[in-house]
């Protein structure tokens, strides 16, 4: 592939992914970025931003084309209502779903290579009478596949997971020989399709403190996660652990790891974000397509202030770019 061409959602017109996506359009890609949202809001974005900006309308029969400097390619979605910068509005909502499923059946059809995603307001969403639970979720659905593993990855540290959005007292009831299998064989699987690891090398932590410490402090480790990790290493999956999560995040231990894998939400992204907040990308594996997506929120208070850092959409750019490079 000689030039990436990647479809961007601006996800909640109220918070700062215009703002980005207009941040963005101020430098050269290497990429062909093409914005799904409403021409007018990401205009009137830049003129409060004090930003130029040059709207192309997309069209994926036209050449690859490299985003340049001051232009957006925009694939045109109306809002429903005129979006202000930190004013929801659940009236938007189904605009923002039909951006992502825009986003995704584009990638189907091969419009383009991948999906960004900027943040989105799920609260909002859900206030207008839509269940939504998450970018994650919707594409998993929409694909149509059983099962999808969340990844964030910054420089030098991957981190997926077993379990994601789950109240903590749910967690242990979670962690089963099926679930574990089916999460390692996604990770190992797209290391290999998207990032290029013949190999990789997956350091697993345990659930417990002290992975259990052989027993005394819980059995999980014990009863599930070690038999299952070894009947995985029967497969040819190179897999270390389970280890105690409080050192497995420590440089003796990553500095020969391709990804870590977390038994749960805030045992393993602590880490992530405190090594490499606003520089890190989320990224949905198990998918036919390639999403990524920044690793924050909407962050209101700062849509339109001039205040937003673009750091993690780039990442997330640079991200999918490689994994539709490598695939």
């Amino acid at each position: 592939m000689s030039l990436a061409r990647l479809a961007i959602t601006a996800g909640e017109p109220a918070g700062i992914g215009p703002d980005l996506c207009v941040q963005i359009a101020q430098q050269t890609h290497a990429q062909q970025l093409i914005v799904i949202a409403d021409p007018e809001l990401l205009t009137q974005r830049a003129q409060q931003l004090n930003l130029p900006l040059v709207v192309r309308a997309f069209d994926p029969a036209q050449p690859r084309q490299a985003s340049q400097q001051g232009e957006l390619w925009v694939h045109a979605v109306k809002l429903h209502q005129t979006a202000s910068a930190g004013q929801l509005n659940p009236s938007n909502s189904p605009y923002i779903l039909e951006t992502l499923r825009i986003a995704a059946q584009g990638c189907l059809d091969q419009h383009w290579d991948g999906i960004v995603t900027a943040p989105v307001h799920k609260g909002i969403i859900n206030e207008a009478g839509v269940q939504f639970s998450g970018h994650t979720e919707y594409f998993r659905d929409y694909c149509g596949v059983e099962e999808v593993v969340m990844m964030l990855a910054t420089t030098d540290l991957r981190v997926a997971l077993v379990t994601t959005h789950l109240p903590l007292r749910d967690v242990a009831d979670a962690i089963t020989p099926d679930r574990i299998r089916r999460v390692v064989r996604i990770l190992h699987h797209d290391l290999v399709h998207f990032f290029g690891l013949a190999t990789p090398r997956i350091l697993v932590a345990g659930l417990n403190p002290h992975a259990g410490e052989d027993g005394h402090l819980g059995r999980e480790e014990l009863d599930i996660i070690e038999p299952t990790l070894q009947s995985l290493r029967e497969e040819g999956i190179n897999l270390i652990g389970p280890l105690p999560a409080d050192t497995l995040y420590t440089p003796k231990h990553l500095q020969h790891a391709d990804a870590t894998l977390a038994m749960y939400h805030d045992q393993g992204l602590p880490v992530l974000k405190f090594h490499g907040f606003g520089r890190a990308a989320n990224i949905t594996l198990g998918l036919p397509i390639i999403r990524t997506s920044v690793d924050h929120g909407t962050a209101l208070d700062l849509a339109g202030s001039g205040h937003a850092d673009c750091g993690s959409l780039l990442t997330a750019i640079d991200v999918a770019t490689q994994m539709a490079t490598q695939s």
